[in-house]
């Protein structure tokens, strides 16, 4: 632990003989940045028994100090980036090699962007994908060698150059002329000559780009493709898929491949599994099922209240062979992407919707893994089979939920004892191991946005979370770890899903707000979800609640995808892979193929074919890119359809609650849309306002009233900008007196008075309001 100001020197620890010393270890982790977790130092040293307790307490020490920071299982050098990153080529070097900058980078958390240098390959037998400045390339990392610090980058592929397209709605003025309203609002106005519309009409959302820019008056754009009307149905998601560039078109070649698909039959190494009475539960608007369970008691007597659960996975590689048109544009897709009036598949219709959808009393290849479990809740042994089933029938969470809650229907009441009852006894039976392993239990309720037959906002809702929900999600949860099991114990690379505990700099900070409403937190032993579980029930039906849920929130790391294995903190799991969905997520599809391989259950074509730890390093980055890129236009579709269903209500008070801050104001989400607005520290009030980022509070520097993160509020409409997805609030709500220890209201004026120098401090802003497992 870092030593406080008066504390007493802390006496250095006895070594043994074998441990090396810290200078020793220090120089290792930077000389091999590839092999610095416990375990490879520990096999670098030859160390045993207690050397290795030492190890582990100096590995503590290295990271509380700061000479290191913690990724995964690695100690990595403080500032060093990822092993792979999407980078922009930004520009050349006096020598004429390539400089790049991280494509995303989050300056207000993270400073200024560091500048990576291309590195040529070492010789000619080396082949790197040519790139050019403007060009977006997936590179491996490596740490800076000399003393100029700058880290140097491969190119390990390039990715699609996005167009320098603008797009935005074109505009007639009062006087004729015609103008396009950007959907960035960072962006000007563009004058458009009439000749240069491309047929486009006033109210036509369309792409632009800029043919003449003087150095006064408003610069001149030509329409390059008219993408459809604005006032239109699907034109809001539009707009996300066009400004996050994501492929929502299939190529011919794509289509043609999808359509000559051959439905797969029983045979072969496929077991005949269509009298196993296997269900789907979904919601009752979903098209594609690509997952089915069923439950039974263990006939076993050794295994007394244990339970047999099945889940059946649609066999998508059946269908999706390594290398081909199918394949390759899955990859660069990552993933589905679900909008509120529109999807966009990963795979054609055709794979996604029929012949791999698992229909009610239809023929369908699966990959099935059946787990059992003892009475209390823990797994004691699965198997995988590749089948052919025929699922019983297609309920709907509702459906269901209402079967066991006494109100079945004509279709669930037959299911009702011999699938359905079964089905909630195994899953009692897997709360047990669920509340025993303790994975993180935050209360943030989602809101889902019905649209009228205009495609614009009807009402927002709070669906109910059932025990049907929660039941498919244990399921898959227990089938993901099943996976990664088997994979990890046949010795098969594959892609984990990881999810990594939060930094020390964000534990430090949420020790810091936690002391600001009493609440301690210790120090020295690694936080695990429980801890925060005990924190969020304390405060649970408390004023503190939803804060206290969403600073929390705020702490933990992103998950992501990788070929290395440093477990999922979120869900409190050593080992954990996505295998359920492969329909939807190419990182599902990539564990199918390895598991086909590992257990011998394919042809030798539709297992995963050789590929190298570089090779999924930067499958994983491509994939986890396209994840975020993908939650990016959800979050802004939900913001434009928002910001375009309140447009009519400027001046209007409505009931929020603080979000977010940062030096410049504050932002404020209306729990009743789950859209959020900014107000501005200027028009707070008579005080000055400093962001206090411990206290997660902006505190006025004459009188200590202020707001808190988490504080109910009253807001007024002040302006809405639709395209932009954006509003800007007044503020009702007076400041209130917001008990700050006097340390941290000391530090608040500090920084206002350092603001007033010119110096602001520095605030976090607005940051994503989930987290993906």
């Amino acid at each position: 632990m870092a030593r406080r100001k008066g504390d007493p020197k802390p006496q250095p620890k006895e070594r043994t003989a074998h441990l090396p010393t810290r200078d020793d270890v220090v120089s290792f982790i930077r000389d091999n940045p590839d092999r610095a977790t416990k375990r490879d130092v520990a096999k670098a040293f030859n160390l045993k028994g207690d050397d290795r307790v030492a190890l582990k307490h100096l590995f503590r020490e290295l990271e509380e100090e700061g000479v290191f920071q913690r990724r995964g299982k690695r100690l990595v050098t403080a500032g060093t980036l990822p092993q792979v990153m999407v980078l922009t080529v930004t520009g050349r070097d006096r020598d004429g090699g390539l400089l790049a900058r991280p494509l995303e980078w989050d300056e207000a958390e993270q400073g200024s962007p560091p500048l990576i240098a291309i590195r040529a390959p070492r010789n000619a037998k080396q082949r790197q994908p040519a790139a050019g400045v403007g060009d977006r390339v997936l590179a491996r990392i490596s740490p800076p060698q000399g003393e100029d610090g700058v880290h140097t980058a491969r190119v390990m592929k390039k990715l699609e150059k996005r167009r320098a397209a603008i797009l935005g709605v074109v505009r007639r003025t009062d006087d004729g002329d015609y103008r396009l309203e950007p959907v960035d609002r960072k962006q000007s106005e563009l004058l458009i000559d009439k000749e240069q519309l491309g047929g486009a009409s006033p109210g036509d959302l369309v792409e632009v780009e800029v043919t003449r820019a003087g150095r006064y008056g408003l610069q001149r754009a030509t329409v390059t493709q008219r993408v459809g009307s604005f006032a239109s149905e699907k034109a809001v998601s539009m707009i996300a898929i066009h400004a996050n560039a994501i492929p929502h078109v299939f190529p011919e070649a794509v289509l043609a491949e999808a359509e000559a698909a051959k439905p797969v039959k029983a045979g072969g190494k496929r077991e005949d599994w269509r009298k196993l009475p296997l269900v789907t539960i979904d919601p009752p608007d979903a098209k594609d099922h690509d997952d089915a369970v069923h439950a039974e008691p263990d006939p076993d007597v050794a295994n007394p209240g244990g339970h047999i659960l099945t889940v059946a996975i649609a066999d998508v590689a059946s269908y999706v062979r390594p290398g081909s048109a199918m394949d390759r544009e899955a990859l660069q897709r990552g993933n589905s992407v679900y909008f509120p009036d529109r999807v966009v598949p990963m795979l054609p219709e055709r794979i996604s919707n029929d012949l791999c959808s698992l229909r009610e009393g239809e023929d369908r290849p699966a990959l099935a893994v059946r787990m059992v479990f003892g009475a209390d809740g823990r797994k004691r042994g699965h198997t995988f089979h590749r089948i052919i089933m025929r699922s019983a029938a297609k309920l709907s969470y509702d459906q269901a939920q209402a079967a066991i809650d006494g109100a079945p229907d004509d279709k669930s009441g037959p299911l009702l004892e011999p699938v359905l009852k079964p089905l909630w006894n195994a899953y009692h039976c897997l709360l047990k191991g669920r509340n025993a392993r303790g994975p993180l239990e935050l209360d943030l309720p989602e809101r889902k946005i019905l649209l009228n037959k205009e495609g614009l906002v009807d009402r927002i809702v709070v669906p109910s979370r059932l025990d049907a929900h929660k039941l498919i999600e244990e399921c898959m949860i227990q089938a993901n770890v099943a996976a990664a099991e088997t994979l990890e114990g046949k010795q098969q690379l594959l892609v984990y899903r990881v999810h990594d505990q939060p930094s020390m700099a964000k534990e430090e900070a949420l020790r810091e707000f936690l002391k600001t409403i009493e609440i301690p937190l210790a120090r020295g032993a690694q936080l695990r979800p429980s801890a925060f579980n005990l924190i969020l029930d304390r405060v649970k039906d408390t004023d503190h609640a939803a804060l206290v849920n969403e600073v929390i929130l705020r702490s933990q790391a992103q998950a992501e995808y990788a070929p290395e294995n440093y477990g999922h903190f979120g869900l409190n799991l050593l080992r954990y892979a996505h295998f359920t969905s492969p329909i939807r997520r190419y990182a599902d599809l990539i564990v199918h193929r390895a598991l086909i391989r590992a257990l011998d259950l394919g042809d030798g074509k539709d297992g995963l074919p050789d590929v190298t730890l570089d090779q999924l390093r930067e499958i994983a980055g491509v994939i986890s890119a396209a994840e975020r890129r993908a939650v990016n236009a959800e979050r802004d579709t939900v913001d434009r359809l928002i910001a375009l269903h309140l447009a009519d209500n400027i001046g209007q008070e409505f009931e929020g609650r603080v979000a977010g801050m940062a030096s410049s104001g504050i932002f404020v989400s209306l729990p009743a849309y789950g859209a959020d607005g900014f107000v501005p520290a200027s028009t707070l009030g008579d005080d000055y306002f400093h962001h206090d980022e411990a206290a997660h509070a902006m505190v006025g520097e004459r009188t200590g009233l202020g707001y808190r993160l988490g504080d109910p509020v009253t807001i007024k409409i002040a302006e809405v900008l639709p395209l932009a997805g954006s509003m800007r609030f007044e503020m009702v709500s007076e400041p209130r007196k917001l008990g700050l220890s006097g340390k941290s209201f000391h530090k608040a004026r500090k920084g206002a008075r350092t603001a007033k120098r010119g110096k602001p401090a520095r605030g976090k802003g607005r940051q994503g309001a989930g987290r993906k497992r």
